[in-house]
C-alpha cells in the first residue's frame, strides 16, 4: 500500500499531460545535463524571490531550493500563498534543506522592504515573479496604473535599494508570451518591464535574463484553474471561441525559470522550443476534455442566461454546461508568439529552449516614459484617460498595437 501511494500520480496530472500533450516535462532533460551549472551558480550564494508565492515562483524556488543556496528570502504580499509555499517544501521526503530560509508577506517597494534589504547581507541573485499579470486589468484606469505601477516602477524602486547595499546582483525577472507583438496593455507592459530590465535603468549586474513562456496549466487565477472551481460549485465553464494558447505545467515553469536564470545567455530572452503549429491547444477543446474528464458529456451554450439556467437539468442528463464566447473584450488576441517582428532567436546550448537577442529601445524615449509612469502612480491626475496611456505605451512601443474594445472581461460569467 505505501509503495502504491508513493507512486500515485496526483488526479490533477492526467488532466494537464492531456492540456499539454506531454507526458513528460519538456525541460527536464536540460535540467538534469545542466545540474552542475545550476548548482555552481545556485550552491552557496544567497538568493531573494519576489512575488515567490505564486504559481510560477513557489515552482521555481521549488527547484533552486534543492541546489543548497546559502539563504533564500522569498517575499510576496499573499500572506496564504506563502504559508502553503512553506507547508509544501518542508512535507517534501527531503525537506527543506536551507539554512536561512525566510518568508515573508511584505510589499516588496515598501519602506519595511527597504528596511529588511538594509539589515540583510547583500544578495547574490534576485528573482522577480511579482506581476499583474491578467489582461482583466484593462478594465480601468485604477487598475492599469497599479499594473504600471507593480510590473515597472516597483521593480526599479526594489534594484535601487539592493544596489545600495552592494554590489548589483544577478536579476532575472519572468516575461509572457503577451510582451512578444502586445495587442493588451498588460503585454506591453511586460515588454517595458524587458526594455527597462536590459536598459542603462538597471545596469551593472553580472547578468540579467528574462524568459517568455507559455500559459501554465491550472496556475493560480488562470482560465483552467477555474474549470476546477466553477465544476465544484457547479457553475457553468466558460471559455472563448477559436483562442488558441501554449501550456506549460507548473513543474515546467519552474524548470524554465531556473534554465534562464542560472544558464541562460546575459542579456537574452529564453523561450520555449514550441511550434505555433503543432503546440499550441483551443481553448474551448480544453473546456470540453475537461467536462469530459469529470465523467460528462458538454452541452454548449451562446448565452449566460440559458447556461446559468439548464445547469440542473444538464446534470440530471449527466451533461455539463459550457458557454462559449466570442473573442471580443479589450486586450485580447486569438493566438499568442513568443519571438517579435525584428527580433532574432539563436541557440543557447539547451534542447528545449531557445534565446532571443534583445531589442533595445531609444533610452531617452524609455527614460521619459518612467519618469511619466513614476509621476502618474505616485500622483495619479484625475484627468488620465486608458487612451492616454496607450498613447504613453505607444511613444516608446512602436509595435504595440492595442486591441481595443468597449467590452472587458469582468463583464463576462
Amino acid at each position: 500500500m505505501v509503495s502504491e501511494i508513493r507512486t500515485r500520480r496526483p488526479p490533477l496530472e492526467e488532466m494537464i499531460v492531456r492540456v499539454t500533450g506531454r507526458p513528460t516535462d519538456l525541460f527536464e532533460q536540460d535540467v538534469k545535463w545542466r545540474t552542475d551549472e545550476i548548482r555552481q551558480h545556485v550552491g552557496s550564494r544567497r538568493i531573494l524571490v519576489l512575488g515567490g508565492g505564486g504559481s510560477i515562483g513557489s515552482s521555481t524556488v521549488g527547484l533552486i531550493s534543492q541546489f543548497k543556496p546559502a539563504a533564500l528570502h522569498v517575499i510576496d504580499q499573499n500572506e496564504n500563498a506563502l504559508t502553503e509555499l512553506v507547508r509544501d517544501l518542508r512535507s517534501r521526503r527531503e525537506g527543506l534543506q536551507v539554512n536561512d530560509f525566510v518568508a515573508l508577506p511584505i510589499d516588496f517597494a515598501s519602506p519595511i522592504m527597504r528596511r529588511f534589504i538594509e539589515s540583510q547581507a547583500a544578495y547574490d541573485i534576485v528573482l522577480n515573479f511579482a506581476a499583474l499579470k491578467h489582461v482583466r486589468s484593462e478594465k480601468d484606469i485604477f487598475s492599469l496604473l497599479q499594473m504600471f505601477d507593480t510590473n515597472l516602477i516597483k521593480p526599479l524602486k526594489c534594484w535601487e535599494w539592493l544596489c545600495r547595499r552592494g554590489a548589483p546582483p544577478q536579476y532575472f525577472s519572468v516575461s509572457t508570451d503577451k510582451a512578444a507583438a502586445p495587442a493588451s496593455l498588460m503585454g506591453a507592459s511586460k515588454r517595458l518591464m524587458e526594455n527597462i530590465m536590459f536598459s542603462a535603468a538597471m545596469s551593472g549586474s553580472p547578468r540579467i535574463t528574462s524568459a517568455r513562456f507559455a500559459n501554465v496549466a491550472f496556475s493560480s487565477g488562470s482560465l483552467l484553474e477555474s474549470f476546477g472551481r466553477r465544476f465544484e460549485r457547479l457553475q457553468p465553464l466558460v471559455a472563448p471561441r477559436q483562442t488558441y494558447r501554449f501550456f506549460v505545467s507548473l513543474r515546467e515553469a519552474g524548470q524554465i525559470c531556473t534554465l534562464a536564470a542560472m544558464c541562460g545567455p546575459d542579456r537574452h530572452i529564453v523561450i520555449p522550443r514550441l511550434s505555433p503549429r503543432t503546440d499550441t491547444r483551443r481553448l474551448e477543446d480544453i473546456a470540453v476534455a475537461f467536462i469530459e474528464w469529470k465523467g460528462f458529456d458538454p452541452s454548449i451554450y451562446d448565452d449566460e442566461e440559458s447556461a446559468r439556467a439548464n445547469l440542473a437539468r444538464d446534470l440530471a442528463r449527466n451533461r455539463y454546461p459550457l458557454l462559449l464566447t466570442d473573442l471580443d473584450t479589450a486586450g485580447e488576441k486569438a493566438c499568442e508568439i513568443f519571438v517579435a517582428s525584428g527580433e532574432q532567436m539563436i541557440e543557447c546550448g539547451m534542447s528545449s529552449l531557445l534565446a532571443v537577442r534583445h531589442l533595445p529601445a531609444d533610452e531617452r524615449t524609455l527614460s521619459d516614459f518612467i519618469a511619466k509612469i513614476r509621476a502618474l502612480t505616485s500622483e495619479p491626475s484625475a484627468g488620465i484617460e486608458k487612451r492616454n496611456l496607450i498613447e504613453l505605451v505607444s511613444a516608446v512601443l512602436p509595435e504595440f498595437h492595442h486591441a481595443d474594445s468597449d467590452k472587458v472581461l469582468d463583464q463576462r460569467m
